[in-house]
């Protein structure tokens, strides 16, 4: 079978869909991405596309995020059609993030052809990060602005024949109109490659001996350090952490640049501006910036790690959170609606007020203090996750389940017995 996928920044969410439906050798499949250096996977043909059109800088407000998709979604579309007049392909399915509008036009080139398209996220102006905090204050034109960007998912859903939203919240995010058409399946977990370890060590390079699992390690891990996934709030929990545990030490991961929201207005970022606001009340001989590191090391520093910080706000929940809970980590979460979803307070998590960064550092100082009274919480995670969010056992029999019912019988994939 033919199968194309569409993802501005290759893989995206179908890391592991991909992979597996490569693997079994019978399948073609070609991916279009704006990735420059796309990630070589074997059995999978990338080819990148470029917009047809990018708004200036001074487009109107009002109908940038519009135009910057209608330009992606042609130039996917001039891709596609130059693949299938040279190449000879043309997919029995699609399957697409809608995000930047790159499905918008697939419909017109191949109206016969199903798509299933990945709904993320839709912007409202209460319930999400928007109003959430008061650090990061609405103006009078953030309602039109937010459902401005909707255009391209209220385009969308008229576009595919399946939506996917990986979470209930997601899902429940859209209007109500087009649940119906939205199924809900997480993207996939490998929980049987992401194990705890009790003999997990980590060279640090600032001290001589290697970090271990034991140590008074407390974690905290974003893509990019900035306030939607609450590293100000962690940054005013570290002083109480650090001054009731001086053994403890503090391993953060994540870049300096900002995946959502505003950026700060400090030159030298976020957690420069929250490094000022600290100051001299965090020892920072034990606090470790580590920076955006290797997956095996990412994975290394979560089997040490004692206290595993988990910040949100009420947004897209991190693939972090989920893997961090198959590697059975004591994880200290914001209370947020996408968190409780998937963590339990006291069953396979701890959860508090996103809003009060002393409530935070006291749960962590007690993990610290008392690491046997939480051992329970890592184990009942692991057992979570396998249960609801595996890939191999509990996602990928439904996505496949999901392309199959959009084809015809001699085109399905089978699943191996």
């Amino acid at each position: 079978m033919n199968i194309l996928f569409v993802h501005q920044n290759m893989p995206g969410q179908y890391r592991e869909l991909v992979q597996w439906l490569a693997a079994q050798k019978t399948h073609k499949i070609y991916f279009l991405t704006q990735r420059k250096n796309p990630p070589k996977i074997e059995g999978v043909e990338a080819r990148i596309y470029k917009a047809h059109n990018a708004p200036k800088k001074d487009s109107y407000g009002l109908s940038k995020v519009w135009e910057e998709a209608t330009g992606a979604g042609f130039g996917a579309v001039i891709a596609a059609k130059q693949i299938e007049r040279e190449e000879g392909f043309k997919p029995d399915i699609i399957v697409g993030h809608v995000g930047w509008g790159e499905l918008t036009f697939f419909k017109q080139l191949w109206p016969d052809v199903p798509i299933i398209g990945f709904f993320e996220y839709y912007y409202r102006l209460h319930g999400g990060p928007v109003n959430f905090d008061n650090e990061e204050p609405v103006t009078e034109h953030t309602p039109f602005l937010l459902q401005a960007r909707n255009a391209v998912p209220n385009s969308n859903i008229m576009t595919v024949d399946r939506g996917l939203s990986p979470t209930k919240w997601q899902r429940d995010c859209f209007p109500p109109e087009m649940h119906s058409k939205i199924y809900v399946c997480h993207d996939g977990i490998r929980t049987d490659n992401l194990l705890p370890d009790p003999k997990a060590q980590l060279k640090l390079g600032r001290i001589e001996e290697p970090i271990k699992y034991g140590d008074e390690i407390v974690t905290y891990m974003a893509r990019n350090l900035e306030r939607m996934r609450g590293f100000h709030q962690f940054m005013r929990a570290l002083p109480d952490i650090l001054k009731a545990r001086p053994n403890a030490r503090v391993l953060v991961i994540g870049g300096n640049e900002v995946s959502y929201g505003a950026k700060s207005k400090n030159p030298g970022g976020l957690r420069a501006e929250m490094e000022a606001e600290v100051g001299d009340r965090v020892d920072w001989s034990r606090v470790h910036f580590l920076g955006q590191v290797p997956y095996a090391d990412y994975q290394k520093i979560i089997q040490i790690s004692r206290c595993h910080i988990y910040m949100t706000m009420p947004f897209v929940l991190s693939w972090s959170l989920l893997e961090t809970m198959s590697m059975e980590a004591t994880i200290v979460a914001s209370d947020v609606e996408p968190v409780r979803e998937a963590v339990t307070h006291g069953k396979t998590g701890l959860l508090v007020d996103f809003h009060a960064p002393q409530a935070l550092a006291k749960q962590v100082v007690e993990v610290l203090e008392r690491p046997q009274d939480f051992a329970h919480l890592g184990p009942a995670a692991r057992k979570h996750v396998i249960k609801e969010y595996d890939f191999l056992t509990k996602c990928l029999p439904e996505h496949i389940a999901e392309m199959n019912a959009l084809l015809p019988q001699d085109k399905q994939i089978v699943m191996p017995e």
